[in-house]
This record gives C-alpha cells, sequence and structure tokens, in this order.
C-alpha cells in the first residue's frame, strides 16, 4: 500500500473507479470535488472497498477500508492536508494555496483505514473480473480517413 499512486474504490454496490491516492500513516488519502477528482458517494461514506494493482496490472490486493472525512481546521486536517498538496501532480501553484482552496471549495479529504482481512495472495479470484467498458457522452464514432489518391490492389 506504500507505494500506491491509484487506487480502485467502490463505495456501497457502485462500480469501482480509480482515484488518485496518497499513502500516510497505514491508511489512503483521496481528495474528491470541485476541480478535483470525482468519487461519487466517497465523502459521505462510512465504507468502502480497495483494490490495488501492480506494475503489471493485476490485482495484489484488496480490503474493505473505514472512510474518515477530514474537516477543515481540525487537527487531523492541519496535519494531513499540506502532505497530501505537496503530492498533488500538476497542482496548480504553491501547496498552501491549494489547501486553501480545498477547504473553501468544499473538496472532501478522506482517509481509508483497512478495516478488515485483506484479500491476497490465495484469497485473490482467479478470473479476470474485467468489466465492459461504460458508456460516455464523449464516445463517437470515428469515420473512415479520407484519401486523395487511389489504392491500388495487387
Amino acid at each position: 500500500m506504500k507505494k500506491a499512486a491509484v487506487a480502485w474504490v467502490s463505495v456501497a454496490d457502485g462500480p469501482a473507479l480509480a482515484l488518485w491516492c496518497m499513502p500516510l500513516e497505514n491508511a489512503l488519502f483521496v481528495v474528491s470535488g470541485p476541480g478535483e477528482q470525482s468519487a461519487p458517494g466517497l465523502a459521505d461514506a462510512t465504507e468502502a472497498r480497495v483494490i490495488l494493482r501492480g506494475d503489471h496490472g493485476g490485482r495484489i490486493v484488496a480490503w474493505p477500508a473505514r472512510v474518515t472525512r477530514l474537516a477543515p481546521g481540525t487537527q487531523a486536517w492541519e496535519t494531513a492536508a499540506p502532505l497530501v498538496a505537496t503530492k498533488r501532480l500538476n497542482a496548480p501553484g504553491p501547496a498552501a494555496d491549494l489547501v486553501a482552496r480545498w477547504a473553501a471549495d468544499g473538496c472532501a479529504l478522506t482517509r481509508l483505514d483497512p478495516a478488515g482481512t485483506p484479500d491476497a495472495g490465495t484469497g485473490l479470484p482467479d478470473a479476470s473480473l474485467a468489466e465492459a467498458p461504460r458508456g460516455a457522452p464523449v464516445v463517437r464514432v470515428t469515420r473512415k480517413p479520407f484519401r486523395l489518391h487511389r489504392v491500388r490492389r495487387r
């Protein structure tokens, strides 16, 4: 878990979403909300399921998580938010400005703590568990390329 940069997180019976995360204090921290990644239902959840994959793309561990939302102004926020902000890739401006924006915009900084026995090694499924791609409004049909010349066939 300490090398994780992306975790697949599912809330309730929802689909697992790939979320940027930061490991810290034996937990994973996830930021979501306006201007950040979308994690529907995570900020209000009490439980979630976390799946971590290895460099080869295969599942290495899955575990139930206890979800805690950190509130701005609390000691937990003041400790974790600046550390998470410094590791945020492509962040506009300094970490202090990013933390202030998270607090002002109502972004959720959630902590995912392991809350049960992980499925690792022999407890992992043998099947791929791959799902069909979800539909999206940005998907469009591609046209055949325009050709200026005739292609010869032999």
